[in-house]
């Protein structure tokens, strides 16, 4: 009798790329794992950040999916057309480089783990992609890297589009990493830093205490902060910005967090609901469908307090080892059921040299329970330790 099974994974970011690792350690090598992504390439989002400031460049911060082969995961390179969770089954076509019409197969799982992110739409806000630079993006960051290296004073503005995103440090972090770089470079003292953030303040999930403290840090750099301002619409010919309740502000240089929005192809599958994203158990990550997870920031997970968990890579990876151990727990019959239990941290970059921490259990009731720990250089060699741990444990 033929016991192989076939896991399929959906997305090669962090999620699935510890998912798939994960699992191909656990099982026996006669089933198969696949990792299913359109691009060729996993990109460490994190170091984006230090991409934009020059300290960073594209290749240190990314490495082929392909080298995931070598440990025995098929590597499967295509766009996703369609996902049948009911019958585990995904509609791939697969695409050669200049080649437009390609091939269209399905794939069936015994298993399927969708780990595709959240897409990123900054075309619905009007002007905002013509006007500025998309850093959660390596085209983006790259971009703001070549328009930073040519700025010799005047107003940086940095825009969170709406108050939901992924990496909810990152904004601050770029904010100040930005204000950093031009001290270094000489304008500072010609040079303003803006912030206006859609939210009411820094990272609201993680509660008042790390809010303010994440909101201290930045303006303790001469960073203005500009607390709920929605962007209504950029005119990027006239370098300026219109929000929803009425103000304006001026740039010669924008740098924004864009809308978030659930891949199409994963709305048209029947796993979302209302929220727009896929809900899942919060300690299994089990969707409706028997033998369908969704881990990261795909999922919808409601906390107590009445917020999402947040979108982070510590949580998808995290997420991806409780899968991967009962999807094994489950084929093989060894080792004990996992659970995710809402632990989480994350480094917040403040420039010269030094980031801040914060960690806590964020399934914590009523709310969250957090702690910020001061920044120094300790926490900054923590996160260049981190990245380089990164590669050499998945690639």
């Amino acid at each position: 009798m033929n016991d192989a099974k076939t896991i399929v994974i959906l997305g090669g970011g962090v999620g699935g790329v510890v998912t798939a690792t994960t699992l191909r350690k656990k099982l026996p090598r006669r089933h198969q794992v696949i990792i299913v992504d359109r691009e060729r390439d996993h990109l460490f989002a994190p170091s984006l950040l230090w991409l934009m400031t020059g300290q960073r460049s594209a290749r240190k911060i990314r490495r082929p999916l392909d080298r995931l082969t070598k440990k025995g995961i098929e590597v499967t390179h295509g766009e996703i057309e369609r996902i049948e969770p009911e019958a585990r089954r995904v509609r791939l076509a697969d695409r050669s480089p200049g080649d437009d019409r390609g091939s269209v197969r399905d794939l069936d799982a015994d298993y399927l783990v969708v780990s595709l992110g959240a897409e990123l739409t900054p075309e619905t806000i009007p002007g905002l992609a013509e006007g500025g630079h998309n850093f959660y993006t390596l085209a983006g960051a790259e971009s703001l890297k070549d328009a930073l290296e040519d700025f010799n004073g005047g107003r940086i503005v940095v825009l969170t589009a709406t108050p939901a995103y992924k990496c909810p440090a990152a904004p601050y972090e770029a904010a100040m990493l930005i204000n950093d770089y031009c001290r270094k470079r000489g304008i500072g003292d010609r040079t303003q830093v803006d912030l206006y953030a859609a939210e009411p303040g820094p990272m609201g999930v993680t509660g008042p205490e790390v809010s303010a403290g994440v909101r201290q840090m930045v303006e303790d750099k001469g960073i203005a902060y500009h607390p709920e301002h929605q962007v209504a619409e950029v005119d990027a010919r006239v370098r300026w910005i219109t929000f929803d309740n009425g103000a304006t502000a001026d740039f010669d240089v924008l740098a924004y967090v864009p809308p978030h929005c659930a891949p199409r192809v994963v709305s048209e599958s029947g796993l979302v609901d209302d929220s727009g994203w896929i809900p899942v158990d919060r300690n299994t990550l089990d969707t409706r469908f028997p033998g369908v997870y969704a881990i990261g920031d795909v999922t919808g997970i409601p906390l107590k307090m009445g917020k999402p968990l947040p979108m982070a890579g510590v949580f998808a990876e995290r997420e991806a080892e409780v899968v991967a151990q009962n999807i094994a727990r489950d084929i093989t019959g060894k080792g004990e059921p996992a659970s995710y239990d809402g632990f989480g941290e994350c480094f917040v970059e403040t420039g010269g040299g030094k980031a801040g921490f914060g960690r806590g259990n964020f399934y914590a009731e009523p709310t969250p329970q957090v702690k910020l720990y001061k920044a120094n250089r300790r926490w900054h060699l923590g996160k260049v330790l981190f990245e380089k741990n990164w590669f050499r444990r998945w690639f």
